[in-house]
């Protein structure tokens, strides 16, 4: 990965692009502390998510590739603010809130 904020923060909202819409039934919870719209779904061990934000949605990718597949006691396990935080991505005061609630709902599962 570059070094380059910029360069850094369109990776990320690249990732994003791919995120998979929740099929019908997944149960969906809507993260609260997120400046932006961000809804995280399971279905079963399998994750989905959605923001109306470019970046955030970037961002809920990577949680998702990280947990997807896993049962809610491998994640607890997972220090997702540490593999998180080593990527490097200037996220802003604003948008750490948001990070910090969707860690909690992972570890909260």
């Amino acid at each position: 990965m570059t070094n380059d904020p910029a360069t850094r923060l369109e990776m990320v909202m690249d990732i994003g692009r791919d995120l998979a819409p929740a099929p019908a039934g997944a149960d969906c919870t809507e993260i609260t502390g997120c400046a932006s719209f961000v809804q995280i779904c399971r279905e079963g061990n399998t994750f989905y998510g959605a923001a109306d934000s470019a970046i955030v949605r970037g961002i809920v990718a990577i949680f998702i590739s990280i947990v997807d597949g896993k049962t809610p006691d491998e994640i607890k396990k997972i220090d997702l603010e540490k593999m998180f935080f080593d990527l490097k991505i200037n996220v802003g005061a604003a948008r750490l809130n948001g990070i910090n609630s969707m860690i909690r709902f992972f570890k909260n599962l």
